[in-house]
């Protein structure tokens, strides 16, 4: 398998599932409802609705970057955009919104040229390699934190 595909494969499972670390992203969401993505059981803390959002736009960053874009994620807005519906409605459409910048996402990854690894992303100072394994990376680390929200909440995580 190349580096590209091993990249790919790695992005796949952290959302899709099949990864040995547990439940990926999606399986989490899935099983989580709009009125425990919205709570904050943890004082000052993210909820799983505002870190799913969060990762839908990291996603769409890397996205636009590998396109060429030298985007910047760092305004607060951008990068975790406010959560000012809560309803059953808005939570689908939350988590639709993510499965779809994740397959834009995993589109543009599967055409992105291995040679291309080591080249500079756009705007930054680092190479492509270095932020799509940042983003398994990302992705993984807020999971961690969703399993703690939803334990903190009595939910008993998938997988």
């Amino acid at each position: 398998m190349s580096e590209s595909g091993r990249i790919w494969d790695l992005f796949q499972r952290s959302y899709e599932g099949n990864a040995w670390h547990g439940p990926a992203l999606k399986e989490l969401l899935e099983s989580v409802d709009a009125g425990h993505a919205s709570a904050r059981p943890v004082a000052g803390g993210r909820t799983i609705w505002e870190i799913t959002d969060h990762l839908s736009a990291c996603e769409d960053v890397v996205r636009r970057r590998l396109l060429g874009d030298a985007v910047d994620e760092t305004p607060p807005e951008r990068s975790w955009p406010a959560v000012k519906d809560t309803s059953i409605g808005a939570w689908r459409r939350s988590r639709q919104r993510f499965e779809e910048r994740h397959q834009a996402l995993r589109d543009a990854l599967w055409g992105f040229p291995e040679s291309r690894l080591d080249d500079v992303v756009p705007g930054r100072d680092y190479p492509f390699y270095l932020m799509l394994y940042g983003l398994s990376q990302h992705e993984l680390y807020h999971a961690g934190q969703i399993v703690v929200l939803m334990q903190a909440q009595g939910l008993t995580p998938v997988g």
